[in-house]
C-alpha cells in the first residue's frame, strides 16, 4: 500500500512539459498484475496450464504426420489448424482443453477481487488515495484479462512455433487469422467467467460464498444445463418416429437454440468453426442441402460470419454483467 500511495503521488506529480497527468489507472494494473503473479494461487494455474501445454503438445507431436498426409492430400492446406484439432482420441484436442480450463482460470483470478481487499481492510485505505473508484473497478476487470491473453497467445504460438520448426512448413496467413480470433475468442471467454467472479464478489462479502457460487453456475452450465434440456426434450417432444423429417429438423433447430444458450456451447460452436475450416453449417443440414456441395474449405470471411451470432452473445453477456458489477460497486458503501 505504502508503494501505491508512492506511486500515485508520482504519477500526479510528474508530467511530460508540465500538461500531461499519467492516469492511475496504469498504477492499479501494474499492482493487480503483480499481485496475481506472485499469488500461489497463480503458480497452481501456470502449472495447470503448463500440463496443458505438454498434453497438447504430446497431441499434436503425435498426430503431426497424420495432420501432413490430410493437408497433402487436399486442396487447400491449413496444416496448423489441423495439427491443432487432430487427436488420438486419448487426449482431447486443444480448444477442448481451454473450454475447461478457461472457465477456472476466469473465476479463480475474479472470485475475491473485491470482498478479500474489503475484509482485511485495504480496500479503505485504496480508495483514500488520489484515485477514481471506476479506475478500480476497470484494472480489477483488465488486469487478469491480460495475464490471461499473455498466456493463451504465447501456449498457442510455442506449439505453433515447435511445430514449424520440426516441420519446415510455412505457415499461412489465413491460418495465422484464425489462430488469433481463436485466442481472442478464448480471452473474451475467460472475461465472460472473470465477469461473473467479480460481480459474485462484489455481492457477496466472503470469498468462499463468492468461489462456490461461481463453481456452481459453472457446473450447472457445463454438466446439469444439457442433462435438463433432455429430460424437457423426452418430456414434452413427441417421439421422432412419428414425426416428419421437416418437423424432426424444426425441432433438431429448436434444441440447439436452446443449448446456446450455455456460454460452454457458444465458445464450442465459435472455436469448432474459427479452427475446421471445413465447417460450413452449426445447424442441422438436410440431404437436399447437402446435395450438390463441393467439399471444400470456406474462407475466413464466411467463418467469421458464421460465429459472429456466438460472438456477439459472449460480448453482450460479459458487458451485461460488467455493468452491473460497475454500478453495484460504484453505489456501495465502502466504510462499512
Amino acid at each position: 500500500m505504502k508503494n501505491l500511495k508512492e506511486s500515485l503521488k508520482r504519477r500526479f506529480s510528474e508530467s511530460n512539459g508540465g500538461n500531461e497527468v499519467r492516469s492511475p489507472l496504469r498504477v492499479l494494473l501494474r499492482k493487480e498484475v503483480a499481485e496475481h503473479i506472485r499469488s500461489w494461487r497463480f503458480i497452481i494455474l501456470l502449472t495447470l496450464i503448463v500440463l496443458t501445454f505438454i498434453a497438447s503438445m504430446y497431441s499434436s507431436l503425435s498426430n503431426i504426420k497424420s495432420a501432413f498426409v490430410a493437408t497433402d492430400n487436399s486442396s487447400t492446406s491449413f496444416f496448423y489448424l489441423k495439427l491443432l484439432t487432430l487427436t488420438d482420441e486419448s487426449i482431447p484436442a486443444f480448444h477442448i482443453f481451454l473450454s475447461f480450463l478457461a472457465p477456472i482460470l476466469g473465476i479463480s483470478l475474479g472470485f475475491d477481487a473485491v470482498n478479500s481487499e474489503n475484509n482485511n481492510g485495504s480496500l479503505i485505505r485504496l480508495m483514500a488515495q488520489p484515485l477514481y473508484r471506476d479506475n478500480l473497478i476497470l484494472a480489477k476487470f483488465l488486469a487478469p484479462l491480460l495475464i490471461v491473453a499473455v498466456l493463451f497467445f504465447s501456449l498457442s504460438f510455442l506449439i505453433v512455433g515447435y511445430a514449424m520448426y520440426i516441420s519446415g512448413i510455412p505457415i499461412e496467413w489465413q491460418e495465422v487469422v484464425r489462430i488469433l480470433a481463436f485466442n481472442g475468442m478464448t480471452v473474451l471467454y475467460v472475461g465472460f467467467w472473470l465477469s461473473i467472479a467479480v460481480l459474485l464478489s462484489i455481492r457477496f462479502r466472503q470469498p468462499a460464498t463468492s468461489a462456490l457460487t461461481a463453481i456452481g453456475i459453472w457446473l450447472f452450465f457445463t454438466v446439469f444445463f444439457q442433462v435438463v434440456i433432455n429430460i424437457a426434450i423426452k418430456a414434452f417432444i413427441p417421439d421422432p418416429n412419428y414425426l416428419s423429417a421437416d418437423k424432426i429438423a424444426y425441432y433438431n433447430e429448436v434444441i440447439l437454440n436452446i443449448l446456446r444458450i450455455s456460454p460452454n456451447q457458444l465458445y464450442v460452436d465459435a472455436s469448432t468453426t474459427l479452427l475446421m475450416p471445413m465447417v460450413r453449417s452449426l445447424g442441422p443440414v438436410s440431404m437436399e442441402q447437402m446435395a450438390g456441395a463441393i467439399p471444400s474449405s470456406i474462407s475466413l470471411r464466411n467463418s467469421l460470419m458464421l460465429v459472429w451470432p456466438q460472438l456477439s452473445g459472449l460480448i453482450a453477456f460479459t458487458l451485461l454483467l460488467f455493468a452491473v458489477s460497475y454500478a453495484l460497486f460504484m453505489r456501495r458503501e465502502i466504510r462499512s
